[in-house]
């Protein structure tokens, strides 16, 4: 396959679409270079915009820049190209987490992306609304799973038992965090207004108990595994789940990231069922059907030239 020839504009839409990718608290711990030789877009670790103390592995930076990189499929496809993706391609370059090459198609062009995502990019699959009790019917779990299963993750429905655990977890998280909250209090601790992975607004309402509010009506949550826990492995599931996320979006699905557990080393490895999908745990996500209100954006989107792309090297970081 011949190169494609990139323009200025086209290549600031990619950006765009990628920076769209969630990330944990929008800390966006990402930088993109683009290479014009080979007309290949880098996706680079930026740590220092990391959450060291929350992410201490580097996972969840792995998870989001996952997450980035498939934005930036979903886009390069739209715009007529075949997207050439690989994973942490340079042992010397650690930094260097994948790599968006973009090909024309043998066919002259390439038709969109088959989902049809990239208007979800700008879209986030939430609300500010409580989730219904109603479960998701196993057709639209079955088009997530085969989505999240083409990515290199497996995604199943947790079962009610496995729902219960798994909401128990979650909530003896929030607990240690709401702890540690405490003891650095005097420290001034800044409220959060953006949840994980910028998804605020599907996260339910805490009663004064601590658990979910509407939990008791159990709406689906599906478990996002892999079956190993190598850079390789967060990376793909950050692809599955975003490419969850935007399909969950354009079903008219709303989702919200249950990651707190993710958070703890002891809690994360109890997340796990043997039974169900060996494998480790690397996300939950709570999926329930759509109501009115308003939808969440996608932050930092409408302003893409924020992170304006430049040929010569790396994006500067957002102005704080």
């Amino acid at each position: 396959m011949e190169p494609a020839v990139l323009d200025a504009a086209t290549l600031e839409k990619l950006i765009s679409a990628a920076v769209a990718a969630p990330s944990m608290l929008h800390a966006q711990p990402w930088r993109y270079r683009l290479n014009p030789d080979t007309v290949t877009l880098e996706v680079r670790a930026a740590p220092e915009r990391g959450l060291r103390q929350a992410d201490p592995t580097g996972r969840a930076l792995c998870v989001s820049a996952g997450a980035a990189v498939c934005n930036l499929r979903v886009a390069v496809a739209h715009f007529g190209w075949e997207p050439v993706v690989r994973l942490l391609p340079h042992r010397s370059q650690p930094d260097l987490l994948a790599t968006v090459g973009l090909a024309v198609s043998p066919r002259g062009g390439a038709a969109p992306h088959p989902d049809g995502l990239y208007d979800m990019i700008w879209r986030r699959p939430g609300s500010r609304f409580p989730f219904p009790g109603r479960r998701l019917p196993p057709t639209e779990l079955g088009v997530f799973a085969e989505a999240a299963r083409g990515d290199g993750a497996t995604l199943y429905p947790a079962g009610p038992e496995e729902t219960a655990r798994l909401l128990r977890l979650t909530a003896e998280a929030e607990r240690r965090t709401a702890e540690d909250h405490r003891e650095h209090a005097a420290g001034g601790a800044r409220a959060r207004e953006s949840g994980p992975y910028g998804i605020t607004a599907g996260t339910p309402a805490r009663t004064p108990t601590g658990t979910a509010a509407g939990t008791l009506c159990r709406p689906t949550i599906a478990v996002l595994t892999t079956a190993h826990d190598r850079r390789a492995d967060w990376l793909r599931a950050g692809q599955a789940l975003e490419h969850v996320l935007l399909l969950a979006t354009a079903h008219g699905i709303r989702a919200s990231l249950l990651h707190k557990a993710l958070e703890w080393s002891d809690l994360r490895w109890a997340l796990s069922d043997g039974r169900r999908a060996p494998g480790h745990v690397q996300m939950l996500i709570r999926l329930g059907p759509g109501v009115n209100g308003p939808g969440v954006s996608a932050p930092g989107v409408s302003a893409p030239e924020a992170e304006r792309p430049t040929p010569a090297g790396c994006h500067r970081p957002r102005a704080r």
